[in-house]
């Protein structure tokens, strides 16, 4: 099965791990995913004002790329899949804000001579869903090493549940990430604030808010026992994992507590290497939890 895939600026960058560990699960399940040539940033941010189409501009222009593989021959479907929760959201809403308003679509087409008139057919999905469609136990068959014992915490954040029309789940109780963590062997902790937002743009001029944010959904991890936090989100990454040292600063009592991206447990129940696993870029280091659970 070959994949268009939309990896975006953040996972090239900060959250190599995240890429490297997404693209080597997906080989191990039998697909390819097939990076798309010449993409650009997706704009990070959905655009909110209904007569701004310059935020438009560059996820469509995103989706025109997708389509062009396909005429050439590159992949055989107009689907395109990513892994950052921002960009599935922005990508998501975008092409159906193009698609519901064809005044707006119109406008886009104009800003963009350049390229190629965009049909509005492409599909963005996120990889959550390909995995859950391809079902649990189909996933579980490639595993060679069970999570046993290993205690996670499933975090979604905000992005791949809101809004709601655009949920990749259940937005007031998600368990997809809970069933993929379940099939890798895991024992899947759950805590309140699995969906409650880490703080999110406030990262940028609010640090002491997210850092306070952040460590409200840490600190019912830990209180849950969890030997670690897993996400799908490089910004909830980054909020949760790097702003760890403010926390304690403004809970000295505080403990720090691994937050790892969900496919490094993909590549390390599939028994791949540890490029693959990519976990020596994570901050805080989760490997001497995963050493004492037997994993390592």
């Amino acid at each position: 099965m070959k994949i268009p895939y939309y990896p975006g600026c953040t996972l090239k960058t900060n959250a190599r791990n995240f890429d490297v560990s997404t693209v080597a699960s997906a080989k191990a399940l039998g697909i390819e995913l097939v990076e798309l040539p010449r993409w650009n940033c997706c704009g990070t941010v959905h655009a909110l004002a209904k007569d701004d189409v310059m935020h438009y501009l560059a996820p469509i222009r995103n989706l025109i790329r997708v389509e062009q593989m396909k005429e050439e021959g590159l992949t055989d479907m107009k689907k395109v899949v990513t892994q950052c929760a921002m960009c599935y959201n922005t990508l998501k809403r975008a092409n159906a804000a193009a698609n519901e308003d064809q005044e707006k679509m119109e406008k886009i087409r104009n800003n963009m001579e350049k390229e190629p008139e965009y049909s509005g057919r492409v599909e963005v999905v996120h990889f959550l869903e390909i995995l859950e469609k391809g079902g649990w136990e189909e996933l579980a068959r490639v595993v060679k090493k069970p999570l046993a014992d290993l205690r996670v915490v499933p975090y979604y954040g905000c992005l791949l549940l809101r809004p709601r029309e655009f949920s990749i789940d259940d937005p007031d109780n998600p368990r997809v990430l809970k069933d993929l963590l379940e099939a890798l062997g895991a024992e899947v902790v759950d805590i309140p604030f699995k969906a409650k937002c880490c703080g999110a743009y406030h990262t940028v001029h609010l640090k002491e808010v997210t850092a306070e944010l952040s460590h409200r959904v840490l600190a019912q991890a830990a209180e849950a026992g969890a030997d670690m936090l897993v996400t799908a989100c490089p910004l909830c990454e980054f909020n949760l994992a790097r702003r760890q040292g403010e926390m304690r600063k403004m809970h000295p009592s505080f403990e720090s507590i691994p937050v790892v991206y969900y496919s490094q447990l993909m590549a390390l129940a599939f028994g791949l290497d540890e490029e693959a696993t990519a976990f020596q870029e994570n901050d805080p280091d989760p490997m001497p939890v995963l050493v004492e659970r037997g994993l390592i």
